[in-house]
């Protein structure tokens, strides 16, 4: 599959690599993806199939729209890196993609910090790479900027 769209943002928070990752990776996103704008919020986690810290864990996240999407993680390197991909879209997000791909990275600053990364695929059905390109620019890109300084301000909160 070929990435249409893409988005990343990068905090840095006062905590090690080892405590951020082991407080924002397993958080449930129902309370830090709030709805914005035309992106629904998180309201519920379905199905998950053991701690999400583990390759072959899936989970099916509802929305307040009533769609929902399933999350699968692929990669899991603790206190480093993990990544998940999404599928089985439904609602409007549905009939524009195909897939996404999130991906997290923990990395220590000289200072003794924590740089987080994350960077968010989409896959567009064919014909819909514009409208994709357009939603991830003017609203998810934004909206990552928001979700992450909400799940650093957890890691600070509980380092």
């Amino acid at each position: 599959m070929t990435v249409t769209a893409s988005a990343s943002t990068a905090r840095v928070v006062a905590s090690a690599p080892d405590r951020a990752w082991r407080v924002a990776t397993p958080l449930t996103p129902v309370g830090f993806y709030p709805r914005a704008g035309v992106i629904p919020a998180v309201v519920a986690v379905h199905d998950q199939t053991g701690t999400w810290d583990a390759v072959g864990r899936t989970r099916r996240l509802e929305l307040s729209d009533g769609s929902s999407v399933v999350e699968s993680l692929v990669r899991v390197e603790p206190d480093q890196v993990f990544v998940y991909e999404l599928s089985r879209f439904t609602g409007l997000l549905g009939r524009l993609v195909s897939g996404g791909r999130a991906e997290w990275s923990y990395r220590s600053t000289i200072t003794g910090r924590t740089r987080i990364d994350w960077t968010y695929s989409f896959f567009a059905r064919p014909g819909r790479g514009t409208i994709v390109r357009g939603i991830v620019r003017f609203a998810w890109a934004p909206y990552m900027r928001r979700v992450l300084l909400g799940i650093a301000r957890e890691v600070e909160r509980t380092a």
